[in-house]
């Protein structure tokens, strides 16, 4: 078993609180996606794993190992940087066996390691090269190579692929998915793109400041978020959340107004209400009133900016909906897929009926 588990774990730096009583499981085998907004404390997670940083409190664990206190070389994980860390004076071939060499593996064996890791890489035709000589996308495979190289029980990936163009990053993520069902090894991919954390991971967890907001399968993080935060930032467009207040038994969120599927009190609760851009009908025949303000094409869909109410919405439609700047439109949802947040705590209230 080589599991990763952080328990209680904390981190601080002088008077910054960076990881604030971390639980977090990744399962034996599985790819687990860390997403959160910068300063959120997804890299201090890897290295805390790898080592190079101290835990103020709490432990680390790899397999059944408590690691909390053991230097780098002795837990058995290899990370990938964002900077990919290469030697310049090195051939790839040389930085891939660079670590192997260091803990005194015998020459013909990192010659071997070396070879097969650079092919399940995709990169054996560029062993003789100087890292001046590789692309971005080149020195991405000769770093993850380096990585593969070790055998170890958990990769650690702190955002490798955010120095590449998005068509280029788009196709690493797939050979990532294909190498790490190939591997079967612990993995844990750090970003800040919530689409790269949906489509990756075979599990995503949420960080925020620090405190670890939610975990579970890529659409339950999307369909059923545990709190605002989650919602908003999960999703492009981001959610749509407006004020909202319960009276008479519904929730009224300017002119639109839904039954609630589950019990809410007290009555004048201060509530959010949030909708997905892809769940606000622009046109219907019967709703809210709203003004166009801004159309953006997307070649298969489009993005309409709102204003009703004195709040701004954002629907996902068709292209083939023609609508310009000034227009007037009338907006509708259906009630099944409102979601209902405590204004003051965030925490989400009613979800999407799955």
């Amino acid at each position: 078993m080589s599991g990763l588990r952080f328990a209680g774990v904390l981190k601080t730096y002088g008077g910054i609180t960076a990881l604030r009583g971390l639980d977090l499981d990744v399962r034996d085998g599985e790819l687990l996606t860390l997403v959160g907004p910068s300063g959120s404390g997804k890299s201090t997670c890897l290295r805390l794993a790898a080592g190079l940083e101290e835990v103020t409190d709490g432990s680390v664990h790899i397999g059944e190992r408590d690691v909390t206190h053991l230097p780098p070389a002795k837990r058995n994980v290899s990370m990938v940087f964002q900077s990919y860390a290469l030697f310049p004076h090195l051939s790839a071939g040389e930085n891939i066996g660079f670590g192997l060499r260091a803990r005194g593996v015998p020459r013909a064996e990192v010659s071997r390691l070396v070879r097969q890791a650079a092919a399940q890489a995709g990169c054996a035709d560029l062993l003789e090269r100087k890292p001046y000589e590789l692309s971005g996308g080149e020195r991405q495979r000769i770093a993850l190579a380096r990585a593969l190289a070790r055998h170890p029980d958990v990769y650690l990936l702190d955002e490798p692929l955010s120095n590449l163009d998005a068509q280029l990053r788009v196709e690493t993520r797939a050979e990532l998915k294909r190498l790490h069902r190939s591997l079967g090894t612990t993995m844990v991919y750090v970003t800040h793109d919530q689409l790269e954390a949906l489509t990756l991971g075979s599990r995503v967890a949420v960080l925020h400041e620090g405190v670890l907001q939610q975990v579970g399968a890529p659409d339950e993080i999307y369909a059923q978020p545990a709190n605002r935060f989650v919602s908003r930032f999960v999703g492009s467009p981001a959610m749509n959340v407006v004020p909202a207040a319960l009276e008479n038994g519904r929730v009224r969120a300017g002119e639109l107004t839904f039954e609630p599927r589950a019990e809410i009190r007290p009555e004048g609760r201060r509530l959010e209400l949030g909708l997905r851009p892809e769940h606000v009908q622009v046109e219907a025949a019967e709703g809210a009133p709203a003004v166009v303000e801004v159309v953006e094409s997307a070649g298969s869909e489009s993005f309409v900016h709102v204003s009703a109410g004195g709040e701004s919405i954002v629907a996902r439609v068709s292209p083939e909906l023609r609508l310009d700047a000034g227009d007037t439109v009338r907006l509708a949802a259906s009630s099944r897929h409102v979601y209902l947040f405590d204004a003051d705590t965030g925490v989400t209230l009613q979800g999407l009926e799955r």
